[in-house]
């Protein structure tokens, strides 16, 4: 194999032994004490931190604001088709026919949505405010791995360049945002176990 399916492969190992320590930082520490009575459905109130919980209809700042909030869902779902796509080429499987071509579609939209929601980081004050170096690193690694992704499968010649674009990304993974992908789980497992301890989730219908 040439030197960038190395670098690749060592990328992402760097990655996910960093994703397994911090998985296992989380679990070591275990469930934060509660000192309220418990009052609720600890099973259901987590199911629902994962379901209904994420629907816009309850998240103040995606109804607000749901041009970005379905921007971004496009674009993580362009991201897992990327990292899909990565595993496959390092066994140099590569999509081709019917499938590249709606890969290509999918990623191009991903990609242009990472670049609007950049727009909007940097157009808004409010956000400009929020934001850090970090923000800017991360969408622009992730957004660049998709667009990479679509030019190396329609001209392979730009393969090289796609394994060292993957490879930043995958080292910069670890030390940035990026890694609410292991700690996002943990976080929406949390505030079911707080809420649902409460008797808070799920929400019960209100009668009328």
């Amino acid at each position: 194999m040439d030197w960038y399916y190395w670098l690749a492969i060592v990328s992402l190992s760097v990655c996910l032994l960093s994703c397994i320590y911090h998985a296992y930082r989380i679990i070591s520490m275990g469930n934060p004490p509660e000192y309220a009575r418990r009052a609720g459905n600890i099973g259901k109130a987590v199911r629902y931190s994962f379901t209904g919980a994420m629907s816009p209809k309850v998240k103040e700042s995606a109804y607000l604001h749901m041009p970005t909030y379905f921007a971004g869902i496009i674009y993580h779902l362009g991201t897992f088709l990327a990292i899909f796509l990565f595993i496959a080429s390092l066994f140099n499987i590569w999509s081709q026919g019917w499938f590249m071509w709606i890969a290509v579609a999918m990623l191009s939209a991903a990609g242009i949505s990472g670049i609007a929601i950049l727009i909007k980081r940097f157009s808004k004050h409010e956000l400009r405010a929020l934001s850090n170096p970090d923000d800017y690193i991360s969408n622009i690694l992730v957004t660049a791995f998709q667009f990479i992704t679509v030019i190396a499968m329609v001209n392979p010649q730009y393969i090289p360049a796609y394994f060292i674009i993957v490879s930043l990304l995958m080292l910069y993974f670890p030390l940035g945002k990026l890694k609410h992908a292991v700690y996002f789980f943990a976080a929406r497992y949390h505030l079911g176990l707080f809420y649902g301890w409460r008797g808070v989730w799920p929400p019960k219908p209100i009668k009328k």
